[in-house]
């Protein structure tokens, strides 16, 4: 088979699931979609079918399976030199388009978003007036939350509640109008991270294909990210941007770093990372640049807190008590709960997880510190200009060379970080794996491909139809024990293999170098798919 013909069939499988999903949320309100109110001339669009729970169920199985059906198909493909798709960047587009056109699907997520956004926009605090109490719950932004979040204020950093104003600002107080911006907004966050990856890239094929199965054309995110219109997808945006900025442009940096922890807390895993990236460095320089970085963070973050003001801490400690039905936390939780009565094991659960992830991650570092990682894009030195000029995003010293240490180590521990944080911690949803796939798809090829794949395939068919209302009770019963008894125990073995994995003898590859020569392990000769190394 060749790279042009392995290329095809993931790509033939990651337009089928996105037709699913997109062709489910045209369907209108559901099981898998709230509404949005009465149909207006503008986008998001729907057919107001009013599909009964079990269609819904059995699409979005459809939809989500031939998902992650892609991804295993095009890591075989990529293991036999698949390319990407010349006309990769207009693939991702279209598939973006169609998923802002119709309603978000999946989970009720973006209708709190929107009710923080209207609580704030009117001067009041989101942090300490649940959205159902705000005006006796009759606004019809705020009002329009969903099961089981009515009464919960916002558990989201200050940062997302900026973002979530100007959403509801642009929608003019509409719920369907203040939809559609929020879409755009998560739209253009997930294009960003496409472009960044690829501009991270360069004209390395291999690399890209990575890029183009891993993320561009990555069903399962796409309809996590853009269809489900989820805050995560602008955190790890910003999350990005500063990973792939902040060696040559560390107070950007620590701006969109300081942005992507103001509305998520666990991006401060990018910030060690990059820390771990400046470790080799001259003292005096790591300093400066950490210095800078820091002062780029804190110039958004210390205003941002002020804004929202002290009750923004308040729903960060409650959230941290939260563990998934799908973790093998809860089975857990559950048993020592018997014992020490209910909620007694939840304040140890995130600590335990936290010491669980920085363990694993130690173990993992020396596996996958041997892995290439894609090189940057370097402009051309202007007339005049004799020395080498880096492009924002990458930090090649030259035209065709590989990515400085600084931020391929950067890189490195960004990807470990955060695989091994989505992977053990007590509460997980399909989305919160945005933190993860932008880092992997720039390394090169290792078991981390298929735990994440399958960890995500697991979560996806977890949650549907995606709401906690709207389902016929044998919908409700059938769905429920999937999550409660088969994701637990796919989970656990996923995270089993990976543990496995990290603690056998550290991989030598025997002609592991990037197609600039640059090798893992030292000097040798190109590697059977010009660059990237290919499994034994």
């Amino acid at each position: 088979m060749t790279g042009s013909t392995a290329g095809r069939v993931p790509v033939r499988w990651a337009v089928t699931a996105c037709a699913l999903l997109v062709g489910t949320a045209a369907l209108g309100d559901s099981a898998a979609v709230p509404g949005l109110g009465p149909a207006s001339p503008w986008p998001p669009w729907d057919l107001a079918a009013g599909p009964p729970s079990w269609l819904v169920s059995v699409v979005l199985l459809a939809g989500w399976g031939t998902g992650g059906l892609a991804l295993l198909t095009g890591l075989r493909a990529l293991a036999r030199g698949a390319r990407a798709p010349a006309r990769l960047p207009a693939l991702t587009a279209v598939a973006i388009l169609a998923m802002v056109l119709v309603p978000p699907l999946g989970s009720a997520d973006h209708l709190s978003y929107l009710a923080y956004g209207r609580i704030a926009e009117a001067g009041d605090d989101p942090y300490l007036v649940p959205p159902l109490d705000w005006r006796s719950g009759t606004d019809p932004v705020a009002g329009a939350v969903q099961p089981p979040w009515e009464r919960t204020p916002s558990v989201y950093g200050p940062v997302a509640t900026a973002v979530q104003v100007l959403a509801v600002r642009c929608g003019g107080g509409d719920l369907r109008a203040s939809s559609w911006a929020w879409q755009i907004l998560c739209a253009l966050a997930f294009g960003a991270v496409v472009w960044m990856l690829l501009a991270r890239a360069g004209d390395d094929g291999p690399a890209r294909a990575r890029i183009a199965v891993l993320v561009a054309l990555n069903p399962l995110l796409l309809g996590q990210l853009v269809l489900g219109a989820h805050l995560d997808v602008v955190a790890a945006a910003a999350g990005l941007g500063a990973l792939l900025a902040a060696r040559r442009r560390p107070t950007l940096a620590g701006i969109l770093l300081g942005a992507a922890v103001g509305m998520k807390a666990p991006y401060v895993l990018v910030g060690v990372a990059v820390c771990w990236g400046l470790r080799n460095l001259p003292l005096r320089t790591a300093l400066s640049l950490g210095g800078r970085g820091v002062l780029g963070a804190l110039a958004v973050l210390v205003p941002a807190y002020h804004w929202a003001g002290p009750h923004a801490f308040d729903q960060l400690g409650r959230a941290s008590r939260y563990v998934s039905i799908a973790t093998p936390w809860r089975g857990a939780a559950n048993l020592v709960d018997l014992v020490l009565g209910p909620q007694g094991s939840r304040p140890a659960i995130v600590p335990l997880s936290g010491v669980l992830t920085a363990l694993l991650a130690v173990v993992m570092i020396r596996k996958v510190g041997r892995l290439p990682v894609a090189p940057g894009t370097a402009r051309p030195a202007p007339a005049g200009d004799p020395g080498p000029r880096k492009d924002l995003l990458g930090d090649g010293d030259g035209a065709g060379s590989g990515p400085s240490r600084v931020t391929a180590d950067a890189i490195r521990a960004a990807a470990v970080l955060s695989f091994c944080w989505v992977l053990l911690a007590p509460y997980a949803l399909p989305w919160y794996d945005a933190l993860v796939w932008g880092p992997v798809a720039l390394l090169g090829p290792s078991l981390i491909d298929t735990a994440i794949v399958a960890r995500l395939t697991v979560l996806c068919l977890a949650y549907l139809p995606g709401r906690v209302v709207g389902m016929s009770r044998i919908v409700e019963e059938v769905t429920l024990a999937g999550r409660r008894f088969c994701a637990p125990v796919l989970v656990l073995a996923v995270q089993v293999l990976v543990v496995r994995w990290a603690l056998s003898d550290p991989d030598r590859p025997r002609s592991a170098v990037t197609r600039t020569g640059g090798a893992a392990g030292g000097p040798g000769p190109p590697g059977p798919s010009g660059g990237v190394p290919q499994p034994p």
